[in-house]
């Protein structure tokens, strides 16, 4: 049987959602026996030992959703996709290890630019940037390398550094990736492989929400925030930016959340004189929550914030009337499934394993 590109959207989204229920329990009960929990400190918000293994539940569930699709004899081949999967699936392995072992951060740097290099060479890169000061666009050249490898790495981490409060950051992934996905049917030339990979990630993103909604019963931690980030880059980089010369500027509308914590971060580390790499809590969502907003609230606010510059973003495609039906219909299935995240609540766990805090090492918040 072969499916059409419509059809695998929506079966891709509906695969990888159904796949992630069963997958992410299953990971929780796992983390909980063999003491792959993340324990509460200074800088958490949480009080319990909670899973922070979701991101195998996201991979697990996008990837098998791949294989399903080609048992239903639809694969949309190319070395442009299979770089992005490969990159993922890296970053994924990069990030796993890092909530296992806690790796130093210049290592994860180097890795993740090794990772970055490898899905340029096959063809993920930035080559013009919007032109404002005539028609056309600039191409960028020799420039092109590290650009792309600044914007990859930049937004992998990015939305690393989000995953603080519950539900925040797959909030934020599943409009940031739904948005994506309609921006990339819609440009000229269309780009229906970008929109196909997106839907997947939104999809085992729902399933992951379903847990991850305040009071989470698991984080995605590293790799799943690594994995997600990187797919949002790439997608962004092989999907939009390769539309007309102002679709270079959707990408920073479309990630609009991430970018804007990052960029704060980043230059309020600096002049402290400190490393942007030192994670701490001082970030957008934690001077939310000091300001006296619950996490629930904290996330609304920033997830609706993600909205607003979604909706700017397809204005200039022309999509803003498919966008505001599908956001609709996300937020209508994000609020069911806190309804459904309300109804257990995570137990107190015994664990004998000693996690040390990887606050000065790490790249994640």
């Amino acid at each position: 049987m072969i499916i059409q590109l419509t059809q695998a959207h929506i079966i891709g989204a509906f695969i990888s959602y159904i796949l992630g229920v069963f997958i992410v329990p299953l990971v929780i009960e796992f983390s909980q026996k063999e003491g792959l929990v993340d324990l509460p400190g200074e800088r958490k918000i949480h009080k319990l030992p909670i899973s922070r293994l979701g991101g195998v539940a996201i991979w697990s569930s996008a990837m098998l959703t791949f294989f399903v699709l080609v048992l239903l004899s639809y694969y949309p081949y190319g070395s442009l996709l299979s770089g992005i999967l490969l990159g993922g699936s890296l970053m994924f392995l990069l990030g796993l290890i890092d909530d296992v072992y806690n790796l130093n951060a210049k290592f994860k740097l180097i890795i993740q630019l090794s990772i970055a290099t490898i899905v340029y060479l096959l063809g993920v890169q930035i080559d013009t940037i919007f032109n404002p000061f005539g028609e056309g666009a600039i191409h960028l050249g020799i420039f092109s390398y590290p650009i792309t490898l600044l914007w990859i790495v930049g937004i992998s981490n990015a939305v690393n550094f989000i995953d603080g409060v519950d539900g925040l950051a797959g909030s934020v992934i599943s409009v940031s990736s739904i948005t994506l996905a309609i921006i990339a049917v819609t440009i000229s030339p269309a780009q229906p492989i970008t929109a196909l990979i997106a839907f997947i990630l939104a999809g085992s993103m729902l399933a992951f929400l379903t847990f991850n909604f305040n009071p989470a019963k698991i984080f995605m931690g590293d790799s799943g925030a690594l994995f997600s980030g990187f797919l949002l880059a790439t997608l962004s980089v092989a999907g939009v930016m390769k539309g007309a010369a102002l679709a270079v500027l959707l990408p920073f509308l479309v990630l609009a959340v991430p970018i804007m914590d990052i960029t704060y971060s980043s230059l309020r580390r600096i002049m402290k004189g400190k490393s942007p790499f030192v994670a701490d809590a001082e970030h957008i969502h934690h001077k939310l929550l000091k300001a006296g907003l619950s996490q629930k609230k904290t996330v609304a606010v920033l997830t609706f914030i993600a909205i607003v510059a979604g909706a700017v973003a397809t204005y200039f495609t022309g999509a803003l009337k498919n966008y505001f039906i599908y956001i609709a219909a996300l937020i209508l299935i994000m609020v069911i499934l806190s309804f459904i995240s309300l109804m257990t609540k995570p137990q107190p766990i015994e664990t004998h394993q000693d996690i040390e805090d990887d606050t000065e090492t790490n790249l994640s918040t």
